[in-house]
């Protein structure tokens, strides 16, 4: 999406949204050990072009994303109180990215793992989701979910709980937000939260839970000690950011530990900063 950050001194053009911020830090932090594309669509005008073109230049293959002859991108605003929180407003009810699998899925042919969101199946047609789920279920590639919860996004809430928790039976890896999990299923607590997913058969991935660190979905594995953030600019993509980092670094078969401190560390260099994405270079966790 087109990201227009709010400050003082006017408004900031950049380009994120949380599938591409996950990118671009899973990106950055495998090097050359792997490559990363993002699938999307995208329109023909200018704003799309240099999109694309920003893409590219974070590292991430843009070989898979569509464009539409008349739809343009998304387009969302934010907004930063004075503790570093943000809050959102989109213009995407037209976007680009609400026509993505009109025509199947040849776009997630020959992936090893795909990283899926809680939004893009928000923004799908209700019968879409379904097929996109039910074609991912048998997907050879394993598959790592984030829920993401919006609830602006969705119909209601029993529609949003019912398709996330049919992504979560078939995903492999689980990286949601302690948060998020509660707002929608109403867990009394983290050990519910925990409990939960662990029931659908999740074992791997991260529970974050902002600035106390995260916890290991897998109930064996150690739980490191975190510092917090000393400085929070900006929270935005702190969740997506920590996604990348823990992706990449358990690509590279770190430590279970090990990976999730890494992926803390980055999270909170990113909440230091304005936007999602921060300055940094392909195989570098900046």
């Amino acid at each position: 999406m087109v990201e227009l950050n709010i400050a003082n001194r006017g408004q900031q053009i950049g380009f994120a949204g949380d599938v591409l911020n996950t990118a671009i830090y899973l990106s950055r932090g495998l090097g050359h050990a792997g490559n990363v594309e993002f699938v999307s669509v995208l329109g023909q005008d200018a704003l799309s072009a240099e999109m694309e073109r920003f893409i590219r230049c974070e590292g991430v293959g843009t070989a898979r994303i569509g464009q539409h002859p008349t739809r343009l991108p998304g387009v969302y605003s934010i907004a930063v109180d004075q503790d570093g929180e943000r809050s959102f407003s989109y213009w995407r009810d037209q976007s680009a990215a609400r026509c993505l699998f009109e025509d199947g899925f040849d776009q997630l042919a020959g992936f090893d793992l795909i990283y899926l969101s809680g939004i893009t199946l928000a923004i799908l047609p209700r019968e879409r989701r379904i097929a996109l789920l039910e074609h991912l279920r048998h997907h050879p590639a394993q598959i790592a979910f984030d829920s993401n919860y919006r609830p602006r996004l969705w119909e209601d809430q029993v529609t949003a709980r019912r398709v996330t928790e049919m992504a979560w039976r078939m995903s492999d890896i689980a990286l949601p937000s302690l948060d998020d999990e509660i707002a929608l299923f109403g867990d009394l607590d983290e050990k519910a939260v925990l409990a939960r997913l662990r029931r659908y058969g999740l074992r791997k991935g991260a529970l974050k839970r902002g600035h106390r660190g995260p916890v290991p979905i897998h109930p064996h594995q150690t739980c490191p000690t975190v510092p917090q953030a000393e400085t929070v600019v900006d929270t935005t993509a702190a969740g997506d950011s920590f996604n990348g980092a823990w992706l990449a670094s358990t690509l590279k078969h770190c430590d279970p530990a090990i990976a999730l401190e890494q992926a803390h560390q980055q999270a909170t260099r990113v909440i230091a900063h304005k936007g999602a994405i921060i300055p940094g270079k392909r195989g570098l966790a900046s």
